[in-house]
């Protein structure tokens, strides 16, 4: 009887296990820079837009080191001893980045992406599926123009525009700054995501969608895991209750034979 307790409990933890593990949602952290080296009158040379879930919840003026918080929930985790270490890195990135801008006219880098001054914007994401695995990405581009992909977790770099084609060939020969990019897309990122989802977590559930979506690709879980996952689930449960049901059906003969042997009968004697 101990021995059946002991399996039935272990079955029904294992089931919660298994159905738990299911159970976190996916999340995304994007910092979104643009950088211009000859801004006009009241324009900043550098300007970062921080997106949870692409929901607007910071601005940044890496020149001042002002922040501005675009929503509840920058002011939720304002706070937070992440939000400091944020403020510097994205500073940094932003220098960084204001430093790879070529020298000379637009047309001898970019293979003529646009007219008119040159204008970089760099888009840092990183997100959490709901299986718990973390990846990120970067992408590059002048004057609304997509050049390069990124992909921080193998290092790939891809080229999908001319224009894009010098900025990887500079950084393929500058291993300090695409460790600095891949350090900051694969460790402070998903580093600050963690710690601000402990606050973030019911306000996300509980807010409506931003009217500002990125016009870049946001990386999701694919379908097909999530379906792999349910059947998993599925499977997992029909086990148990097939298990639990072999198990009940093990004692009933037991059970029958007690029941239905005379008292006081040898056969009887034994069974009891």
């Amino acid at each position: 009887m101990d021995s059946s307790k002991t399996s039935l409990g272990f079955l029904v933890l294992l089931s919660m296990v298994l159905l738990s593990g299911t159970s976190s949602d996916p999340h995304s952290l994007s910092y979104n820079f643009t950088i211009d080296p000859r801004p006009r009158d009241n324009q900043l040379w550098c300007e970062v837009q921080g997106e949870v879930d692409q929901k607007v919840f910071l601005s940044y003026d890496c020149g001042t080191a002002q922040i501005k918080y675009m929503s509840p929930l920058g002011e939720e985790v304002k706070n937070m001893s992440a939000w400091e270490a944020q403020t510097v890195t994205l500073r940094d990135t932003g220098d960084l980045l204001q430093g790879q801008m070529p020298d000379g006219t637009p047309e001898n880098h970019t293979d003529k992406v646009r007219s008119g001054p040159l204008i970089l914007q760099a888009r840092m994401t990183c997100w959490r599926e709901d299986n718990g695995h973390t990846s990120a990405s970067r992408e590059f581009g002048f004057n609304g123009q997509l050049c390069l992909l990124f992909d921080s977790e193998n290092g790939h770099c891809t080229v999908v525009h001319p224009g894009g084609r010098w900025m990887k060939e500079k950084w393929e020969n500058d291993r300090a700054v695409t460790d600095f990019f891949r350090m900051v897309s694969m460790g402070d990122c998903p580093a600050w995501l963690q710690a601000f989802l402990v606050r973030w977590e019911k306000m996300l559930k509980t807010s409506a969608p931003s009217t500002t979506v990125p016009t870049t690709v946001q990386p999701t879980a694919p379908a097909s895991n999530h379906i792999t996952k349910i059947i998993l689930v599925v499977l997992a449960v029909f086990v148990i209750i097939s298990i639990v049901a072999w198990i009940l059906d093990e004692k009933r003969p037991l059970s029958f034979l007690q029941e239905t042997v005379l008292p006081g009968s040898t056969a009887g004697a034994l069974l009891s």
